[in-house]
């Protein structure tokens, strides 16, 4: 009966059904190129098994443990340094009491997240070249000696973690300030009357009231330490920073598409999604012990 009352909204759900079917679930049957020598010609079902030798030449490649240290190390620190500063920036427009201002700031840090990964390496590269970007321009100018920014190592992820706040930080503060939109305003005006101050009704009525949401966002952060993305560090990486800049995603594509070696980008990819896997259901594990709370 309730179907059929409401069969309208069963409809609605086709589309989104059958594109996770044909687009989500469809291509998984490539995965089966991981344990084959897989030739162009022949096609995914007439290659022929070759059961794990792919994944023993992928744990033989020294490369390998280079990229997934870079991979693991990048997204770390990017952890580190990321995932607080959208917490932050939503807090702080949160407290913003001119609602001009608050709507200005908001769609200047929304800004950044429109821009293509290639337009920002663009940017990168006129800000922060060694001979002719800006800031070394500037520090020229008040005699100070250019700093190697995507020639050194050190300086290179330094830049690297600071572009990626500035593009994703100012995206990522819609789901904080939709969270704390949940907070009863009531415990603000308990507050008041108590006599707290701002700061103690961030610390004690606002951070409390977005933890979960804190949570399950650094649940999923957690299962993404060995997913990486290919446009950041494939644009800002360059030869001299190879050793720190080459990960995962940047390993496929060579391997794959410029090496013709399907086989071996497939089971790195496989290699990634079942760690992957592994990580967020540890983290979801963890959480539920120590919160309550998961998404799983």
């Amino acid at each position: 009966m309730y179907m059929r009352r409401n069969w309208q909204l069963y409809v609605l759900l086709v589309l989104p059904i059958a594109y996770f079917l044909v687009f989500k679930y469809g291509p998984m049957y490539g995965v089966t190129i991981a344990f084959k020598d897989f030739n162009l010609f022949q096609g995914v079902n007439k290659s022929p098994w070759v059961g794990l030798d792919n994944f023993k030449q992928i744990f033989q490649n020294r490369q390998f443990y280079t990229v997934l240290r870079n991979t693991l190390m990048l997204n770390f620190l990017d952890l580190v340094v990321s995932f607080p500063a959208p917490i932050i920036l939503a807090i702080m427009l949160n407290e913003l009491r001119s609602l001009m201002y608050k709507k200005l700031a908001q769609t200047i840090l929304y800004l950044p997240h429109f821009i293509s990964w290639v337009i920002v390496g663009g940017i990168v590269y006129q800000v922060f070249a060694t001979k002719s970007g800006f800031v070394n321009n500037m520090l020229a100018n008040v005699g100070l000696e250019a700093i190697p920014w995507l020639s050194d190592k050190t300086y290179w992820v330094i830049t690297y973690l600071a572009t990626g706040v500035w593009h994703s930080a100012g995206w990522g503060t819609i789901i904080y300030l939709a969270a704390l939109t949940g907070i009863n305003k009531e415990l603000y005006e308990a507050a008041d009357v108590d006599g707290a101050g701002r700061l103690t009704k961030i610390l004690y009525i606002t951070i409390p009231g977005i933890q979960s949401t804190i949570v399950v966002l650094l649940i999923m952060k957690l299962g993404e330490l060995v997913q990486i993305g290919f446009e950041r560090p494939y644009v800002l990486g360059n030869v001299t920073v190879s050793e720190y800049s080459e990960v995962i995603s940047t390993f496929v594509y060579k391997t794959g598409l410029q090496s013709a070696q399907y086989s071996i980008a497939t089971g790195v990819g496989f290699f990634q999604a079942a760690v992957g896997l592994i990580f967020i259901l540890t983290a979801n594990y963890i959480a539920k012990k120590t919160t309550d709370q998961g998404i799983i």
